[in-house]
C-alpha cells in the first residue's frame, strides 16, 4: 500500500549492524522518531529494512556458521555484549541481539520496506533528497546508506553456464553440506567464505577448488594494531581516488584459521587455476581435460548494494563512489557505512558514529546560516 510523501529529517537505509549504530548516534544527539508527531522544526529520523525481522544478512548466513567464527559482531554501541555461546549458529545468535538491540532503544523502524530510489529534489546542492520505496516516498535532509552487500552477490558470467545440467548455487544460497553428500562439487573463489566451505563439503563430498590467483595465506596471527591499520589504509587510498574496493582477502590474504587447517590436512586446499568454460556435465580444465562435477558453488563474493542510489550518479569514472571518511565526496547529504573501510564490526560501528556527526554539523550550519540571514 502505497503511504504517500512522509518527512524525516534523516533517513537511514538498512538495519544490519551499521545502520544500528547510526539510529543509536541519531537517537544520542536528540533526533526523534519521525513515526510519531512532532514539532516541524524538529530534527528527526526514520529507518526503512527492506528484510521482514531484525538481524541484518546474518539471518541468511549458513546453518554452520557458528559464533566461534564471528568474534565482535555483538559489539554494538551502548549495549553491554550479551553472553554467548561459541556453538551457536550465527543465524540465530545474532538476529536474537539486534531485535533485542531495536526494543532496547525504541528505534523508528519499518520493515519490510524496500527503497528503490534516492534522487534529488531539485538542482539545489543543498536541496532535499527524495527516497523512493514500495511502501510510499520521504523526503529529507540526508541519507545514511547501510544497505550492506548480501543482496548484490558476484555471478561470473562464464561460457557454457547456461548448458550446465547439474545445480549452480552462490554462497547465499548455501544451507549445509550434507545437501552434497556423495556428489562432485566445484568451489569457485578464493576467500574466506569459500574456505569454510570447501572445508565443510570436502567432509560430505569430492571437491575441487578453483581461484583465478593463486592464494596468498598468511603465517601467524592476524594482528589489528599493524596488519589491520594497513589494511584499512589501503582500503580507504582507493575509496578516496574514487577506486572501487576489492574483496577483503586481496587486502589481507588468507588466515590459517582452524578449519583452513582441517581443509589442508584433508587435501581439500588443492588449488586448481580456473576453468575455461562450462560444459553440461563439468568443466572444461585449463590444461584441456573435463571435470564432471554435479554441482557448482560460486564462493565470488558480494559487491555493495548501492543500485538505488544510481539517479544520484555517484560513481566517478575509475568505477567507484569517491569518498571522504564516509561521506560521499560530492554530495555531503549522502553518507555510506558498512561500505569500504568501515565493513568491519567495528568499523561499521565507527562509521555510523563519524557519519552522524557530519551530519549533524552540516545541519547545524544551515541553521545558523538561515538565523543570520534572517537578521
Amino acid at each position: 500500500m502505497d503511504e504517500g510523501q512522509r518527512t524525516a529529517t534523516v533517513v537511514v537505509i538498512g538495519a544490519g549492524q551499521a545502520g544500528l549504530s547510526a539510529a543509536y548516534h541519531l537517537q544520542r544527539r536528540g533526533f526523534a522518531s519521525a513515526l510519531e508527531a512532532a514539532a516541524s522544526d524538529a530534527r528527526s529520523f526514520v529507518m526503512l529494512d527492506a528484510a521482514s525481522a531484525p538481524g541484518g544478512a546474518w539471518q541468511h548466513r549458513w546453518e554452520s556458521l557458528t559464533m566461534s567464527t564471528v568474534n565482535g559482531i555483538f559489539g554494538l554501541p551502548g549495549s553491554p555484549a550479551p553472553p554467548v555461546d561459541s556453538l551457536e549458529a550465527s543465524r540465530d545468535a545474532v538476529p536474537r541481539h539486534f531485535a533485542a538491540y531495536e526494543r532496547e532503544f525504541d528505534f523508528p523502524i519499518l520493515r519490510p520496506v524496500l527503497v528503490t530510489a534516492v534522487r534529488r529534489a531539485d538542482d539545489d546542492p543543498h536541496g532535499p533528497l527524495i527516497v523512493t520505496t514500495d511502501r510510499g516516498t520521504w523526503r529529507t535532509e540526508a541519507v545514511i546508506n547501510a544497505t550492506g552487500t548480501w543482496t548484490n552477490p558476484v555471478l561470473p558470467d562464464y561460457p557454457g553456464a547456461e548448458t550446465f545440467r547439474g545445480r549452480q548455487l552462490h554462497t547465499r544460497d548455501y544451507v549445509s553440506a550434507d545437501e552434497f553428500a556423495g556428489q562432485r562439487v566445484a568451489v569457485v573463489g578464493g576467500g574466506i567464505s569459500a574456505v569454510q566451505q570447501l572445508e565443510e563439503i570436502s567432509r560430505h563430498a569430492t571437491t575441487f577448488w578453483y581461484t583465478r590467483r593463486e592464494p596468498r595465506f598468511i603465517e601467524g596471527e592476524f594482528q589489528p594494531e599493524t596488519t589491520g591499520r594497513a589494511v584499512i589504509g589501503r582500503v580507504t587510498a582507493d575509496v578516496e581516488a574514487g577506486r572501487p574496493s576489492q574483496s577483503v582477502v586481496s587486502y589481507t590474504g588468507l588466515a590459517w584459521t582452524p578449519y583452513a587447517i582441517a581443509a589442508r590436512d584433508r587435501g581439500a586446499l588443492a588449488r586448481r587455476p580456473m576453468f575455461t568454460a562450462i560444459e553440461p556435465t563439468g568443466v572444461r580444465e585449463a590444461d584441456g581435460t573435463l571435470t564432471p562435477v554435479d554441482v557448482i558453488l560460486w564462493a565470488t563474493g558480494f559487491r555493495p548494494a548501492i543500485s538505488h542510489l544510481d539517479a544520484l550518479e555517484l560513481r566517478g569514472p575509475l568505477g567507484g563512489v569517491e569518498m571522504r571518511r564516509t561521506r560521499v565526496a560530492d554530495d555531503p547529504r549522502v553518507h555510506l557505512i558498512g561500505f569500504g573501510p568501515s565493513q568491519s564490526t567495528v568499523g561499521a560501528n565507527r562509521a555510523g558514529r563519524d557519519a552522524v556527526g557530519e551530519i549533524d554539523r552540516m545541519l547545524s550550519h544551515r541553521e545558523e546560516s538561515v538565523h543570520v540571514g534572517n537578521e
